[in-house]
């Protein structure tokens, strides 16, 4: 494929509304990806193939509360990575909620991790002095769920 045919492919893929363009002529095959932001189009090592670096979604930074800040009392954390859930299913009555008095063993909440529904069960009896994650928000293992006095 000559030069001016790949200017020309590149000038078409920057001027319409596609992402991404892929021509295959013989053996001959060409990738045309727009840029990210700043990031310039550049050659493979592999003959006759242009390709722009895939995109790469920002880092989500979700702030954990800090454990100064979290209020007295005994932690329950997360013991693995999922989703976590407040009710057994959509609609249903929440597992706990703040000032209900729990049992060591009861069941305060479901992780979802890898299609399986977890229940988490308190370790220790007391009052929920709080809640510390959104209903369907992705948790980590070791992060905070629940402060129970």
């Amino acid at each position: 494929m000559d030069l001016r045919k790949l200017k020309k492919l590149i000038d078409l893929v920057e001027a319409s509304g596609i992402a991404e363009l892929e021509i295959t002529e013989g053996e001959e095959r060409v990738r045309i990806a727009k840029s990210i932001a700043g990031a310039p189009m550049m050659m493979s090592h592999a003959p006759q193939m242009m390709h722009a670096p895939a995109p790469v979604a920002a880092p989500v930074v979700v702030a954990a509360p800090a454990e100064d800040a979290l209020p007295e009392g005994h932690v329950v954390r997360s013991p693995m990575v999922g989703t976590f859930y407040r009710a057994p299913a959509p609609g249903s009555k929440n597992f706990a909620e703040v000032g209900q008095s729990v049992s060591a063993g009861d069941t305060i909440c479901i992780i979802e991790a890898m299609k399986l529904l977890n229940e988490i069960e308190t370790d220790q009896a007391g009052v929920i002095k709080a809640i510390l994650v959104e209903n369907g928000q992705p948790v980590e293992y070791g992060e905070p769920l629940f402060v129970i006095a």
